[in-house]
């Protein structure tokens, strides 16, 4: 015979439920907040809290590797980007427009009617083609000039970084100067010396000068005493690797971000020249770009010549083509940390 037992929760006077011997106690429902019940799940004001710790546990910290954003200088990027695109975009719009939509229309919009295609095919045949033969003259000085001037820089650069010899602290002085001296300082002195030579009014007058180029030298020299370890090249040495095959097989590829970097210095010095070719040349069939369309630009101020504007912005559009595929194409091999790994310290 089962005897019915009676009890009280201590400290609330609640009855509890009469049990029997040897019976399991019923599983009791937990309401308190945060806390779980018996099917393992929590109630809303403890997933709540849960939540919002979780959230605070995940927010990473600032570090010098990732600072607090700061407004101002977003703010200060904003306006340096409108202040870098808004000729950009000028320059599209108004493209699309004839001779009468650049003098009617606003500047910074389209006109009613696209003449884009139109502009790029009477740019192209326009006194019969000769703004194709200005732009094979610019790819000649900048294949010729500026490839040569990259590779003079890298083979200087490598051997002044990698080699000690007896004058080396003389040249880098003369290679700091001549960082130093403005190219607008001798073209005087290199005139005069050509017009002696008789390679004035020649693509050689454009394209020897464009070999030089000190900035190149001395960003080349900086990297590769970066960037290319001593280390590496002595172990090269030592397994009876000869200097040339060290150089195109260990550190060119080292070198190559560098590389890169100075032959589009050196092709955008050499594809905006202006001032170098003003002097050197005067026969319209060597002009490079910038000449040539300063002379369209010049033929609408003389007696009888034609304006041509529109072809001269749509020239100019195709002028900066060019040099953004190439700036694209070549972003790739901006990369750095080349030889992490390579040498163990």
């Amino acid at each position: 015979m089962t005897t019915p037992l009676t009890s009280t929760a201590s400290g609330s006077g609640t009855p509890t439920a009469p049990r029997t011997p040897g019976a399991t106690p019923e599983a009791r429902p937990r309401t308190d907040a945060g806390t779980r019940t018996d099917a393992g799940t929590r109630t809303d004001a403890g997933a709540r809290t849960g939540a919002g710790t979780a959230r605070r546990r995940k927010r990473t910290p600032h570090t010098p590797l990732n600072p607090r954003p700061s407004v101002p200088l977003t703010l200060v990027t904003g306006l340096v980007l409108v202040y870098t695109l808004l000729p950009l975009a000028w320059l599209v719009v108004n493209a699309t427009k004839d001779q009468n939509g650049l003098l009617d229309s606003f500047g910074l919009w389209f006109a009613d009617d696209s003449h884009f295609w139109d502009n790029i095919g009477r740019t192209l045949a326009y006194d019969d083609g000769v703004f194709v033969r200005w732009l094979l003259n610019t790819l000649l000085y900048v294949v010729a000039g500026a490839g040569g001037a990259t590779i003079l820089a890298v083979l200087g650069g490598y051997a002044l970084a990698t080699y000690d010899f007896p004058g080396r602290r003389a040249v880098f002085a003369v290679v700091l100067g001549a960082v130093a001296v403005p190219g607008t300082a001798l073209a005087v002195p290199t005139f005069l010396m050509f017009s002696n030579m008789g390679l004035t009014n020649t693509p050689w007058a454009v394209i020897i000068p464009s070999l030089i180029s000190p900035f190149g030298l001395y960003l080349m020299w900086v990297f590769a005493a970066e960037s290319v370890p001593t280390e590496l090249l002595e172990a090269a040495r030592i397994d009876g690797s000869g200097e040339l095959r060290t150089f195109f097989t260990i550190a060119l590829p080292l070198l190559m971000p560098g590389t890169v970097t100075v032959l589009l210095f050196s092709m955008v010095a050499t594809w905006n020249n202006y001032f170098l070719p003003l002097i050197m040349i005067k026969d319209p069939d060597w002009y490079p770009l910038t000449l040539g369309l300063n002379a369209w630009n010049a033929q609408a101020q003389t007696a009888g010549g034609e304006a041509v504007f529109d072809l001269i912005i749509t020239g100019s559009l195709l002028t900066i083509v060019p040099i953004v595929a190439v700036f694209l194409l070549l972003q790739r091999y901006w990369q750095s940390g080349l030889a992490a790994g390579s040498v163990k310290e």
